[in-house]
């Protein structure tokens, strides 16, 4: 670094530094190494899936620490471990101390005995007070943060997402609509059942040719680990898809990657997943590809996608259940679904409002299904009526 000012420099001689400082762009990196080789010191053993999960297992206990730049959260099942790991980096480090874990990064978690509610409202509201009209490539960047708890907004980001360099009117009416839709659905967020079976489950659909700009397909996926949602995407892909069992393909070898880091990441975690993860498709041709190890004219040119599908399926991996589309929870993430579909999809992945019993009895996924499908058997019999006389 340069000398301070003050200091005579007749040689231009630069200082030397012995240690980082806050502000460098060195400075992350060097704190993230100091502070692995801490906990490493200490016992613990980097995750393969992920380097900022740490893991210490013993005869008597199981600790799992997760770090994002200077914040750390820290599990375990034994409370008097917990107590000395906090001693040890606050002799370290200098820490501070937020207690049980209920809010982090704008993630709101609420535990009971049933399971562990995850959501963004208070980040929802923010967005929705502070949000300037004409500021849409913030509004996009602060939507894609809230995804991460609200699959049901990943497509519609994903869209509005594309056009950050010479966003349009009718780009800027679309954002509009994804806020008044936020509006009536703050509280939104994901639930992970405490009775849920530790098995991977993966729905995955593609739209193809779902782009009218590029005539690129539309990739999406849902993984469940019981009945609990814990990863999806929704993505156009790279290249451009002649055929639709082309780009449902491409989807499954998305999907075969995810589940396979999912499954390191449960090793790391010290979770044996022994059966093979079920992903749940509605094409019959992409199954038949899978599983017929002869190459054709039609697939030659996604062979590395085929051969990674069908090496996996080989290892008992995964395996191929076919569903109707009706069936099929991936649609959310592909294309734009009618209401009464959109709603139910949402129940099935146990997306709800945790702040329903508190806010007096409104809105919620439940009640507003069953008035819909009230209204629409009352438009039928009507119809049906009228048609009669």
């Amino acid at each position: 670094m340069d000398l301070p000012p003050g200091l005579p420099n007749q040689n231009n001689k630069v200082c030397r530094l012995l240690k980082s400082l806050y502000g460098l762009k060195q400075a992350s990196r060097q704190w993230f190494e100091k502070l692995s080789n801490s906990l490493i010191t200490y016992g613990f053993t980097q995750g393969k899936s992920d380097c900022s999960l740490f893991i210490k297992k013993s005869a008597t206990s199981f600790m799992a620490l997760l770090v994002y730049v200077d914040n750390v959260l820290l599990v375990s099942d034994d409370l008097q471990q917990i107590q000395l790991l906090k001693k040890f980096l606050h002799d370290q480090f200098t820490i501070k101390d937020l207690g049980p874990l209920k809010y982090f990064l704008d993630l709101e978690i609420a535990r009971s005995k049933t399971g562990i509610s995850l959501c963004q409202q208070k980040y929802a509201l923010d967005i929705l007070q502070d949000t300037d009209p004409s500021a849409y490539r913030r509004l996009v960047g602060r939507l894609l943060y809230l995804t991460i708890t609200r699959p049901d907004l990943a497509y519609s980001v994903q869209v509005l997402s594309q056009f950050l360099a010479k966003p349009a009117v009718s780009h800027h009416k679309a954002a509009m609509r994804v806020l008044r839709y936020l509006k009536a659905t703050p509280g939104h967020g994901l639930f992970f059942s405490s009775s849920s079976k530790l098995h991977l489950k993966a729905f995955l659909d593609s739209d193809w040719a779902g782009c009218i700009d590029t005539r690129r397909s539309i990739t999406g996926f849902a993984i469940f680990l019981g009945n609990s949602l814990i990863s999806w995407k929704s993505k156009k892909q790279a290249t451009i898809s002649r055929y639709s069992a082309e780009a449902k393909y491409q989807a499954l070898a998305a999907t075969t990657c995810e589940v396979q880091w999912l499954v390191y990441a449960l090793q790391d975690l010290q979770i044996d997943h022994q059966q093979p993860t079920t992903l749940y498709i509605d094409s019959k041709s992409v199954m038949s590809i899978a599983t017929n190890s002869v190459q054709h004219e039609r697939t030659k040119h996604i062979q590395i996608d085929c051969h990674l599908v069908q090496e996996k399926l080989q290892e008992k991996l995964i395996k191929l259940f076919y569903i109707p589309s009706r069936l099929q929870l991936a649609d959310i993430l592909t294309k734009p679904l009618g209401s009464l579909p959109f709603y139910h999809t949402l129940r099935k992945m146990n997306i709800l409002n945790i702040h329903v019993h508190l806010e007096g009895g409104c809105w919620s996924i439940a009640s507003h299904i069953e008035n819909m499908e009230l209204k629409s058997k009352e438009g039928k019999a009507k119809a049906k009526i009228d048609s009669i006389h």
